[in-house]
């Protein structure tokens, strides 16, 4: 085929930039390995799911340690060592089916196993990675609080050594994911000399209990728990030794945020094909609502905004992989495609008129998650005031 002939292939609407052309055979059997197993055991149950408040979080354990999804970006200690752009692809098929799904992968992996992986001894490394690794053990991650959400560093949670060397744990952590189904929280604690410090905390140690948080609209395919810590006595070796600061939880939070610029296309991705789809099928007036142009006038901004996020995605991904990737540039990755993925979620949920609003189409429930999505990990006026210092040079935080 020669040249002038190539314009004249159909593009696909569901790759109309070739952005496939872009991954390598190793990414791309990784992500349709996901992309088969969420079809499979995922989509024809998460709605029931969702509309229950309740997930089979054991068995989705076990099954997506068996694929290698857990910690999957890390090396070592039963860990699949995969890449920062496998690692996005998986979190982009598994948000595609929910954000809660792709939630429960990135808490294990980027915010439970992250900073034990990261900072924590060898001691610690070896109890707890390889059981994560395999969705035996299930981890959460005890950042925020009450009071204390975006402005992290003002934490009441207090960490108080005693002269044996045990340490005391006494404060309340909410918006917890994976909360009540955790064998282990990281939690993040001052210290009595002012230091942030992070702790392993097995959660059967007396004084530590996970409260429910019910009457969800949001991400009900997710357990979120509250913590609370009445005392809880740790030995001297529950403290992650690598780490003094907000260094700590600022760094899994930014690996968090990595997994979500991903996972966030996937989901627009859905709702876009969930349009699409529908257009082509709904007739009104005589004829598909697909040829009308208000109608391709919306499929085509969906189009756009999601080839356009993907492909944002792939390149901090490659910067990832690279060791050039920013904490800030994850910071505009977070921004930018959670609120267009939040658009064309909308869209999509408009377009589809009454079906827009049950459960048989995904696309209030991708509608209704996304606005979580746009609040955790750094809301989005968190990472324009990371965006704003970047090009400034000057912090507007206090």
């Amino acid at each position: 085929m020669s040249h002038a002939d190539t314009h004249k292939l159909p593009l696909d609407p569901h790759d109309f930039l070739a952005i496939d052309s872009l991954l390598d055979d190793q990414e791309k059997l990784i992500r349709s390995t996901v992309r088969e197993w969420v079809d499979k055991e995922i989509q024809p149950h998460v709605a029931d799911w969702f509309e229950a408040g309740e997930i089979p979080t054991a068995e989705l354990g076990r099954q997506m340690g068996a694929m290698g999804l857990m910690g999957m970006h890390l090396e070592g200690y039963g860990c699949a060592g995969t890449s920062a752009v496998e690692y996005g692809l998986a979190a982009m098929e598994l948000e595609a089916a929910d954000s809660g799904i792709r939630s429960f992968m990135s808490v294990q992996g980027s915010l439970a196993m992250f900073p034990i992986w990261k900072y924590g001894s060898e001691e610690q490394k070896q109890q707890w990675l390889p059981g994560m690794a395999a969705g035996e053990l299930i981890g959460c991650f005890g950042l925020t609080e009450p009071d204390s959400g975006s402005d992290a560093a003002n934490m009441r949670t207090t960490a108080r050594q005693e002269p044996s060397g045990d340490w005391v744990l006494n404060g309340t952590k909410m918006w917890i994911t994976n909360g009540n189904v955790a064998d282990v929280a990281v939690v993040w604690a001052r210290a009595d000399d002012g230091t942030i410090r992070g702790f392993v905390v097995p959660t059967d140690t007396p004084g530590f209990t996970a409260n429910k948080i019910t009457k969800k609209l949001s991400l009900r395919a997710s357990v979120t728990s509250e913590l609370v810590l009445e005392d809880v006595r740790l030995p001297a070796d529950a403290v992650l030794p690598g780490v003094a600061s907000m260094r700590g939880p600022l760094s899994c939070l930014s690996e968090a945020r990595f997994g979500i610029l991903f996972g966030a296309m996937g989901a627009a991705r859905h709702c876009y094909e969930t349009a699409l789809d529908y257009a082509k099928e709904r007739h009104a007036f005589g004829k598909p609502i697909a040829g009308f142009q208000l109608t391709q006038q919306r499929l085509v901004e969906m189009l756009v905004r999601v080839n356009k996020g993907t492909l944002l995605a792939l390149h901090l991904g490659r910067l990832k992989d690279d060791g050039r990737l920013a904490p800030a540039q994850v910071s505009f990755g977070k921004m930018d495609n959670v609120r267009e993925a939040m658009w064309v979620a909308r869209e999509a949920r408009s377009m589809l008129g009454g079906n827009g609003i049950t459960l048989e189409y995904p696309v209030i429930r991708h509608m209704v998650n996304l606005e979580t999505v746009y609040t955790y990990e750094g809301t989005n006026e968190i990472h324009q005031l990371i965006l704003g210092q970047a090009i400034t040079g000057e912090t507007a935080f206090s």
